[in-house]
């Protein structure tokens, strides 16, 4: 599990987790209470914040939050995370192709 910890993704703040499952502070509070969600407590400026487990935060949603508007936040969450790395590659692809069409330029120069 300590890994899991370190690996890029795997882990949501309580704050991505209000804002893009629904979960409240409260629900968080009482899984974390009951053993459902292991957390970490971090501070950005002296701010405190909770770090979740993804994984165990969607098992949570699953067991928990399976109506309509939880499918539809996490949807929307899912598809906003798809659209940004899908902006994200578009942008290397350009700057790729900038780069293959200079290389063809030398070659023929």
């Amino acid at each position: 599990m300590q890994e899991e910890w370190s690996r890029k993704g795997a882990t949501l703040s309580d704050k991505t987790a209000h804002k893009e499952l629904g979960l409240t502070q409260e629900e968080i509070v009482a899984a974390i209470d009951a053993g459902q969600l292991h957390d970490r407590v971090g501070a950005i400026a002296g701010n405190p914040w909770l770090r979740l487990l993804r994984r165990e935060v969607e098992e949570l949603m699953d067991s928990t939050h399976d109506d309509r508007d939880h499918r539809q936040r996490r949807t929307s969450a899912e598809l906003t995370e798809v659209d940004r790395t899908l902006k994200k590659l578009r942008a290397e692809v350009a700057t790729l192709e900038a780069h293959r069409a200079k290389l063809h330029a030398d070659l023929e120069a």
